[in-house]
């Protein structure tokens, strides 16, 4: 196999509380963060993973959680020029730090942009204050339209707005308003998702009433043509941009790239000598005292073009037949039957590895063709 690109994943597991649709690895923050400490054993992780690892320049970090933003600048500071100082990062370099409207300190803001941060994801979810209430957000609308406003003057031009649909009792006009309201803020990406019922949430345990399927539809059809309207481009299921804002260190998850996973629950991905997956431990107080993985595993032979296959079908444009030999060393054949049903029910196309529009809208009865 080729040299793939490289990414950072860094996992910041604190948040002020837990929200109950979310199945991330988050823990609510109790006493005072030990910004030092923990900053300390991501850096140790990293030298962990980099000694096993062929140098390569570093394409994107992606700073996630929990909530980043509880931390300040100087820790991210610290953990960005400790990066520098152990890899080489891409001239061109993509870095992501995910920032919650409730914590959106102005001055925060402007370190993380002097630190080199050049990316910025806000979790607005909703403009309703009574949506967001019911999700149990930390924020109300008002903080969420001062945090764009503040990422601005900060210097970011480069913000993406996490946005929810499908919400309890939400109405097509209530999501149209959502959306419409995101894009007065004129953001140069939008995460426009579903909210779906995870195992092991509050949600799941305890179901709200949520919209039926022909209202999500509904949503999904006009909320698309409100979004292309404005100049957005869908690329991913559930990831809409301006010409050229795509998040390259999403593109390199679908596209089957390596990551280097660190913190709390983070997971990675090396193809240096086969397709391996790892994951680091889930608490973060055990994790901090011993940063080593928590476990790993191979991935080869049908699961490992399944599931190249089920990061690709996510992508508008797919990709090609070259890249899944490229990615996984492994035949096209590997993917038949299925290939050939799909593309039969018209979900597929024939010269690539790539979903029809009608292939999107029903992803999942697509995905069916494969399961054997």
């Amino acid at each position: 196999m080729i040299r793939v690109p490289l990414s950072l994943y860094v996992h910041l597991p604190w948040c002020l509380r837990k929200c109950p649709y979310c199945d991330f690895n988050s823990h609510p923050l109790r006493g005072v963060l030990d910004e030092k400490g923990y900053m300390a054993a991501l850096l140790r992780d990293l030298d962990l993973e980099l000694a096993g690892i062929a140098p390569r320049p570093l394409e994107s970090i992606f700073i996630g959680g929990g909530t980043p933003s509880l931390f300040s600048g100087e820790a991210i500071a610290r953990l960005l020029d400790g990066m520098r100082q152990r890899m080489v990062l891409a001239p061109h370099v993509e870095i992501t730090l995910e920032a919650n409207p409730g914590t959106a300190d102005a001055d925060n803001f402007r370190a993380y942009r002097q630190a080199g941060v050049n990316r910025l994801s806000l979790g607005v979810q909703s403009f309703s204050n009574r949506m967001l209430q019911r999700l149990s957000r930390i924020h109300d609308a008002e903080q969420a339209r001062r945090a764009v406003g503040r990422a601005r003057v900060a210097g970011f031009d480069n913000i993406n707005l996490d946005l929810m649909f499908g919400l309890p009792e939400q109405g097509v006009d209530q999501a149209m308003a959502d959306l419409e309201q995101a894009l007065a803020l004129k953001p140069e990406h939008l995460s426009w998702y579903q909210l779906t019922l995870e195992p092991n949430t509050a949600f799941a345990h305890q179901p709200p009433p949520l919209p039926d399927e022909e209202t999500l539809w509904r949503m999904q059809e006009e909320g698309a043509a409100l979004l292309a309207s404005a100049g957005f481009r869908r690329y991913e299921i559930s990831a809409w941009a301006r010409p050229g804002r795509q998040c390259r260190h999403n593109l390199n998850y679908w596209r089957f790239g390596d990551y280097i996973g660190i913190g709390a629950g983070a997971h990675g991905k090396r193809s240096d000598e086969g397709v391996l997956r790892y994951w680091k431990v889930r608490q973060p107080q055990r994790y901090q005292q011993d940063p080593r993985r928590g476990g790993e595993r191979k991935v080869a032979g049908r699961e490992l073009a399944l599931e190249f296959l089920l990061n690709a079908l996510r992508l508008v444009d797919g990709v090609s037949h070259e890249a899944f030999h490229q990615r996984t060393g492994l035949p096209l054949s590997q993917l038949e039957p299925g290939l050939s049903r799909a593309r039969e029910l018209k979900l597929m196309v024939s010269d690539r590895l790539q979903a029809t529009p009608r292939g999107l809208d029903l992803l999942n009865d697509l995905l069916l063709c494969f399961e054997t």
